[in-house]
């Protein structure tokens, strides 16, 4: 059992089911991504940069190396996730432009206003309830034509699936029991209440504006695709976020032994063959203080 928090164990294994190949998927995935954010971010020589939610480090190390002579502040709520960024920053001689600070995204009270030129967040508010403190915090810290850049997944887009879609894949023969599975999840996230669900890109528009922010952008990038080629041990063993289980836990929770054997007997053969269809919503927001 591992003895790091639930926001640095799923982020350094339970992300990836602790496979390098899915690592290495998952990176290419995030690389644009960050280099996005930072490109909306227009982080100059010398600025501060306040990465919220940092992680481990994705974009707070990309921007040390953007700007040599700037400084990067590390804020996340893990402490454990901290101290991986510092330990990484000491391997890569960069702790002297760094600077460390535990706080939630709505709460940043440990840095005094007009203090940094950036503010950075990367699928942050999608754990937190109250979105309009945090663009309040982000607002209150920036100087004076500092930029806000960031990027959220818009998870209820086309959500909830129909009751024979599980996770894009039709499982009509046992939708029954996909709708057990489904429960499981949907106990812990309900649609309507969870942060990860309850808004959309209009209401990161909206909120950025009742903050104080001008010169505002949003842009909205949908896809849907074929599913991807990924192994079924993998598959079942990668929880979605750090409040959510493995669908192999779920399955555990739900099914029983006879149950779970007749769903995956429906579901392995469609993953393993791309028979699914993958819908996504992301949206980059970038604003200015004026």
């Amino acid at each position: 059992m591992s003895s790091r928090d639930r926001w640095a164990e799923w982020l350094l294994n339970r992300r990836c089911g602790g496979n390098k190949a899915e690592l290495t998927r998952t990176m290419d995935y995030l690389t644009p991504i960050r280099d996005n954010v930072l490109a909306h971010a227009a982080l100059k020589e010398g600025e501060t940069l306040l990465d919220v939610g940092c992680g481990d480090g994705l974009i707070a190390f990309r921007a040390l190396q953007q700007a040599p002579s700037g400084t990067v502040i590390f804020s996340d709520i893990s402490a454990d996730l901290l101290n991986h960024a510092r330990a990484l920053a000491e391997q890569m001689d960069t702790l002297s432009r760094c600077q460390f600070i535990q706080a939630s995204a709505d709460d940043l009270s440990a840095l005094p206003d007009d203090s940094v030129d950036v503010v950075t967040t990367r699928s942050v508010l999608i754990y937190v309830n109250d979105k309009g403190s945090a663009f309040r915090e982000f607002h209150r810290v920036l100087r004076k034509s500092g930029r806000l850049s960031i990027f959220e997944p818009i998870n209820r887009f086309r959500y909830p699936h129909p009751p024979h879609i599980f996770w894009g894949f039709d499982v009509t023969p046992v939708m029954d029991l996909a709708n057990k599975v489904k429960a499981v999840y949907e106990a812990i996230q309900p649609v309507d209440a969870d942060p990860m669900l309850n808004f959309d890109e209009r209401d990161l528009l909206e909120l950025a504006e009742r903050a104080g922010f001008r010169a505002l952008h949003v842009r909205l990038d949908v896809a849907v695709v074929q599913s991807d080629a990924v192994e079924w041990d993998v598959f079942v063993n990668v929880a979605g976020n750090p409040r959510i289980p493995t669908l192999d836990e779920a399955m555990n929770q739900a099914l029983s032994r006879t149950e779970r054997e007749a769903f995956v007997r429906q579901l392995r053969p469609s993953v393993e063959t791309r028979q699914g269809t993958q819908s996504t919503a992301v949206a980059y927001l970038w604003a200015t203080k004026q």
